[in-house]
């Protein structure tokens, strides 16, 4: 007898709970805001739309399925089943933030605030949340497979992310390393910069479009499924022991780009994920590439 599906509904605390937690009362905390200028009703509202979402996604789970609540901070803790059904209820962000933790599981993105979030990956509204969840448990459900990419670190560490992989030093500290595309004899550049980006057709509105606009690249921004990967050094600094003749590429299916840390400490994380980062030091190698797995959105 199989179970019944499981849905796991993802959300974030809201600014409002953020500045409760700091300010201990809805007192304290609207005078806060009021000092800077700001209301607290706006910020109330936005709370109470989001906890209402959450209710009316919660509501629109068939009665024989089970269900579960994981907050974004304790997503690195969480177990997914291979059964799952995730919906993400809140921004675009959170669907990112939940992805590098999924393998293969169905993912439903519900807009908590129309307007306000871009609405690129939660596409849908809280009334649409029972018609998805048949959609995704059953054979007519339109998937869109979405590229991720990964990192894997020399000693088998691995990070998955939706929108780009940052490789480079903790702080604003300068990084030094040796970049190559991971085939040949080709020994690589040795570079000193801050930082390394490998970006997906969804991170392409993002912090990697902003550094395609930056370099004028004539390269095509890839689609969110296009199986392609861009990659940029950042600020790379040229000297008589390194070089800045590798600093920007794309990258296909099988492609790998690889960083040799030549410092003491350099760091990779995904989507702005800092508190979940490999740490590599001196001597370490790391490949990114397409990664094997996608995120499948319900459309």
């Amino acid at each position: 007898m199989s179970l019944a599906p499981r849905v796991v509904l993802v959300h974030r605390r809201t600014e409002y709970e953020e500045l409760l937690a700091r300010h201990g009362t809805h007192g304290q905390a609207a005078f806060f805001l009021s000092s800077r200028g700001r209301s607290i009703d706006e910020v109330a509202r936005r709370h109470a739309d989001t906890r209402q979402a959450l209710r009316d996604v919660a509501s629109a789970v068939p009665l024989t399925w089970r269900s579960s609540r994981v907050e974004r901070t304790d997503l690195d803790r969480f177990l997914f089943a291979p059964e799952d059904v995730v919906v993400v209820v809140g921004q675009d962000g959170l669907v990112a933030n939940t992805a590098k933790y999924l393998s293969g599981q169905s993912v439903v993105g519900i807009d908590t605030d129309p307007g306000r979030n871009p609405g690129v990956l939660v596409r849908h509204r809280c009334a649409d949340a029972a018609g998805l969840l048949r959609a995704a448990t059953g054979t007519g459900g339109r998937v869109e497979e979405l590229t991720m990419v990964e990192a894997v670190a020399d000693d088998t560490q691995r990070l998955l992310a939706l929108n780009e992989i940052y490789l480079g030093p903790p702080g604003h500290q300068t990084a030094r390393y040796r970049l190559d595309t991971g085939s040949g004899p080709d020994p690589g550049e040795a570079q000193a910069s801050s930082g390394v980006l490998v970006g997906t057709g969804t991170g392409a509105t993002g912090w990697l479009r902003s550094l395609w606009l930056e370099r004028g690249s004539t390269v095509p921004m890839p689609a969110p499924r296009d199986p392609r990967l861009l990659w940029f050094v950042r600020e790379a600094w040229p000297s008589p022991a390194t070089g800045t003749s590798r600093v920007a590429g794309e990258l296909g299916r099988g492609q790998v780009l690889r960083l040799t840390v030549e410092s003491d400490r350099m760091v990779v994380f995904g989507d702005g994920m800092e508190a979940d980062t490999l740490e590599l030091t001196w001597g370490q190698s790391v490949r990114v590439g397409i990664a094997t797995s996608s995120l499948r959105m319900v459309t």
